[in-house]
């Protein structure tokens, strides 16, 4: 039987149940910015050492979802298929019950199962009423104030490259498996943009290109700040060089940080979508 089908709605004393109601505003700050979740990155957001138990946390939100759509007259979309796997990039299997009546999502192909995924995620971005959810369930939305940390990272002036750092770098640059690539995968240093931008570590593969962003243990906060606004700013130059070059558009873009990433920037990186790879350390 599906996760969604046994679990009840998020007004309950049950430990799913009182995670749905922390989990539900952190996804709608990820529909308002327009950005999925991996469930490892949720889950840590929460304080829950197993990703998976979040199957029973979202089946509540669904349930929740479907009997407020049904209370307002009004199809609510499936918030919970914000949170998908890393390896995939889709949900769970149990979102084919809220996806739809007629077929069983894990028995899609996985080509269908991403059409159906991207339309309903437009239709989650493009929902007006996420706020007046949390204000109907009785829960406040997650508010995280950045100025003062971004202000400090636009201010910020990074002297000549340190020895941790160009350490740190090289490490990168043969250990593809860091960021999700294949042994023997080799990483390019110093790669320069068209932009003018200087990437740490490019791995320049035939399907994929993966910029890497370095950090060392010394880095202050605004630096890493910076480093994941930078991340965005690679991942979009690189898919406009590749479109330059008639290549197919397949880039990411990794903060790699040899420290640990600071627990309040954690909200930060998951509503911009960047990936963090912290406690690197060059061996």
């Amino acid at each position: 039987m599906e996760t969604a089908r046994v679990t009840e709605s998020i007004s309950g004393a049950k430990l799913y149940q009182q995670r749905a109601r922390a989990a539900l505003p952190v996804l709608v700050r990820q529909a308002h910015g327009g950005t999925p979740i991996h469930y490892s990155e949720l889950a840590a957001e929460l304080g829950m050492p197993n990703p998976r138990n979040l199957n029973y946390v979202l089946g509540s939100i669904g349930q929740t979802m479907n009997a407020l759509s049904r209370q307002w007259r009004e199809k609510i979309p499936p918030i919970q298929c914000l949170v998908i796997n890393k390896a995939t990039g889709l949900p769970g299997e149990g979102i084919g019950w809220f996806i739809t009546d007629k077929d069983d999502f894990r028995h899609l192909p996985k080509r269908q199962q991403r059409r159906l995924l991207e339309a309903e995620l437009q239709k989650v971005f493009a929902f007006p009423k996420w706020l007046d959810v949390l204000k109907a369930l009785r829960l406040s939305p997650v508010i995280h104030d950045y100025e003062r940390v971004l202000s400090r990272a636009s201010a910020f002036r990074a002297g000549g490259e340190s020895e941790e750092h160009r350490a740190l770098k090289e490490f990168v640059a043969r250990s593809p498996k860091l960021v999700g690539l294949p042994a023997g995968a080799a990483g390019t240093l110093e790669w320069a943009l068209p932009s003018g931008d200087t990437v740490d570590v490019l791995f320049d593969r035939r399907d994929e290109w993966v910029a890497v962003e370095v950090k060392s243990a010394i880095s202050p906060e605004a630096d890493i700040v910076r480093g994941i606004f930078q991340c965005i700013k690679y991942q979009a130059v690189i898919e406009a060089y590749q479109a330059t070059l008639r290549r197919p558009q397949a880039a990411r873009a990794v903060l790699v940080l040899a420290g640990n990433l600071p627990e309040q920037l954690v909200p930060l990186k998951n509503l911009l979508g960047v990936e963090v790879r912290d406690g690197v350390r060059p061996r």
